[in-house]
């Protein structure tokens, strides 16, 4: 629980939690169709302390449902959403990913900007599916390999962190595969990794250290994220986060009949 709490406390500082860019959620929305309307219903899963939950309120005018696990990242959420005139588009949830309360066929569209890897991609796409109207949205960003080959330490790497890591055809495939029909994809650029992620996360490194007088846990924590930042900085035209949109099937399309 210490870990969780210390992540919580040097994650919960950050406009973002995780690689990310406001055009990027623009550019998803434009590849999905998304028209703005007050009558569609959002949920945004793992939505952290809520970047990409405040840019789909203002442009969809929809409503939206921001999940996360960490109350602390909803409490700041729900301030910035009132201060920037946004309370009555966001609802904010506390919840696993894991049990959803959302009722069959609610949701016009569901979205995930690095979070699903906490369930795993096809566990999550697959799960998930049942909460969309037939038609509806899913987008997701994902940990993708951007390139045929690797070097063999990276690989090794990322296999034992994140098992799932795959090209994007193999994630299309899945996506086919949980009754999905892709619209689209794209990379995340290196921006949305240092500029709007890493950078901002070293900055608060020194006074996160002081805050929890320098506790081997503390220090542990730091340490592992400097060497993935290290990671990216050397090896980031391997690996990379796939932004997938995609279309929930009606039922009786797809390879697997929408099931």
């Amino acid at each position: 629980m210490d870990y969780l709490r210390l992540m919580a406390e040097l994650h919960g500082g950050g406009a973002r939690q995780g690689p990310g860019g406001e055009a990027q959620t623009r550019l998803a929305m434009q590849i999905a169709g998304l028209s703005p309307s007050p009558d569609l219903r959002v949920a945004d899963i793992g939505c952290g302390t809520g970047a990409a939950t405040r840019v789909l309120a203002a442009s969809l005018g929809a409503q939206v449902t921001a999940v996360d696990l960490v109350p602390a990242f909803l409490d700041r959420l729900r301030a910035e959403a009132d201060a920037a005139g946004l309370g009555d588009r966001v609802r904010t949830l506390a919840c696993p990913m894991t049990s959803l309360p959302f009722a069959e066929g609610e949701l016009d569209a569901i979205w995930s900007e690095g979070a699903i890897y906490n369930m795993g991609f096809e566990a999550g796409v697959a799960a998930w599916r049942r909460f969309l109207k037939p038609g509806g949205i899913l987008a997701v960003s994902e940990l993708t390999w951007l390139t045929a080959t690797r070097p063999p330490d990276l690989e090794a790497h990322w296999l034992s962190a994140y098992s799932e890591v795959d090209t994007a055809a193999a994630k299309m495939a899945v996506l086919e595969k949980q009754g999905y029909s892709p619209l689209g994809y794209f990379v995340l650029p290196e921006s949305c990794w240092l500029e709007n992620f890493y950078r901002p996360m070293e900055g608060r490194f020194a006074a996160f250290l002081e805050a929890n007088s320098s506790s081997a846990a503390a220090r542990e924590i730091v340490e592992a994220e400097i060497r993935e930042i290290r990671l990216y900085e050397a090896l980031g035209a391997y690996f990379g986060y796939g932004f997938y949109i995609a279309r929930r099937t009606e039922e009786g399309e797809g390879p697997e009949g929408g099931a």
